[in-house]
């Protein structure tokens, strides 16, 4: 008996050495015949690097470390019995995924963005189904990229995209609940032996807290119109002051309820009011500053705000290195809007006119693993369309594009692992690719 557990302590042995050895063999190839000089991958190595200082300017300050924020909140002041009451897996079906199905209404984010905040709600206990239709609808259904869609590509265009995002993010958490159904019930019979957790304070105290950073990663988010005039105009002229008083809402519900210190409070916004008055155009300069800020007041205050910024920090380990690597990537490979990577550009351009099967799934797959920032796509789109584009794979791009990316897909496989994250991606592509092949042949 001794000699066979030997003999197989052994063979695992040698056998992780092996892997070792390949690992080295093939870092040590790849960098032996790297083809450094040759101007197309030089110019790839470029675009990523570009597409990575964009992302890094654009998106880390404004969209992801306030998502971070939120996320790390849901995993320190939500009770998990809530959420497991409205989205777990025995939660009333309607509600949870009406609820999840149209949360893009309110969350103008990217396929990067919603990621901390899936992962909140998911280590909150939420079920698979509404958690990944929430994870869809999050990027998906952007009310002003619809709204573009419609004034640039054609109401036809826009109308299809706002109708397929939310039959798609209920029929993507439907069919991920039924085809991991058994974990979902082991999951619920967990679930339901668990004691009822002392509640802190009442629900609606915590949904102005949240409402407040929402607020705020939305404002500070807002996009600049097309057009100069117009309601959404409006509302960009006043993005900051209404962040602002998003921001000023934080602060007071920590102290009213979270036990923050009023002179702490007072301290950390005043450098934020000073910055915003002595640099008017350039508001990320008080943004990151109370950004810090906030961080500093939870270090200091023992208790919730400590597990708050631990619970945030653990996210952050965890989502920004893929991220970053995976925006990466994408660049190398497809480059940034208008200029180009690995992959030539007339190649997709040439592969996705008419109406084949063939242009709607090569259109798929390509938005799976292109990054598109929020409201990037229809630029992009009008571009393509110009060059021969078919409407079917215009919005078979539009549906699987902002929902998914190289990088939230690595993100993805850390939190929920490798089978459910190809799952999932297999049923957008295939969903998006259905649907731009009945698209092209109604209206193509």
């Amino acid at each position: 008996m001794n000699g066979a557990c030997e003999a197989n302590s052994s063979s695992a042995e040698w056998s992780r050495e092996l892997k070792i050895l390949a690992g080295f063999a093939a870092v040590f190839g790849l960098l032996f015949f790297l083809p450094v000089g040759v101007p197309r991958f030089d110019n790839a190595l470029k675009e990523g690097l570009e597409l990575t200082k964009w992302y890094a300017q654009e998106h880390v300050m404004l969209c992801l470390i306030p998502a971070l924020f939120i996320a790390g909140g849901i995993s320190t002041f939500v009770n998990q019995a809530s959420v497991m009451r409205y989205l777990g897996p025995k939660a009333n079906k309607a509600l949870a995924y009406g609820v999840a199905s149209v949360s893009g209404t309110i969350l103008a984010v990217c396929s990067c963005t919603v990621l901390p905040l899936f992962g909140g709600i998911w280590m909150r206990g939420a079920g698979l189904g509404p958690a990944t239709a929430f994870l869809y609808s999050g990027p998906a259904i952007n009310v002003l990229a619809i709204v573009m869609t419609a004034r640039i590509l054609g109401i036809e265009l826009g109308t299809a995209r706002a109708i397929g995002a939310v039959a798609f993010s209920v029929v993507v958490g439907l069919a991920m609940h039924f085809v991991f159904r058994r974990e979902e019930q082991a999951k619920a019979e967990v679930a339901a032996e668990m004691p009822e957790v002392e509640v802190k304070r009442p629900l609606w105290q915590n949904v102005v807290f949240f409402a407040s950073m929402v607020g705020l990663l939305v404002f500070a988010n807002w996009s600049k119109p097309a057009e100069p005039t117009g309601p959404w105009a409006g509302i960009f002229a006043w993005k900051w002051p209404v962040a602002g008083a998003f921001a000023s809402g934080l602060g007071i519900s920590l102290g009213l309820w979270f036990g923050f210190k009023w002179r702490e409070l007072a301290l950390a916004a005043l450098p934020v009011a000073i910055l915003s008055f002595a640099f008017p155009h350039e508001p990320l300069i008080p943004f990151i500053v109370g950004c810090a800020g906030l961080a500093v007041l939870c270090a200091r205050n023992p208790g919730e705000g400590r597990e708050w910024l631990d619970a945030t920090w653990t996210l952050a380990k965890q989502i920004f290195p893929l991220l970053i690597g995976g925006v990466f990537v994408s660049g190398i490979l497809l480059g940034r809007p208008g200029h180009e990577g690995l992959i030539p550009s007339e190649w997709v351009s040439q592969s996705v006119g008419g109406n084949s099967f063939f242009a709607n799934l090569f259109s798929s797959m390509v938005g799976a693993f292109m990054y598109f920032a929020t409201l990037t796509e229809v630029p992009i789109l009008q571009g393509l369309l110009g060059s021969g584009m078919g409407k079917g794979p215009a919005l078979a791009l539009l549906l699987a594009g902002p929902a998914l990316s190289l990088p939230s897909m690595l993100v993805l496989r850390s939190i929920m692992g490798t089978k459910k994250v190809a799952v999932y991606v297999a049923l957008v592509v295939v969903m998006a690719t259905v649907s731009g092949l009945i698209y092209g042949a109604l209206f193509g």
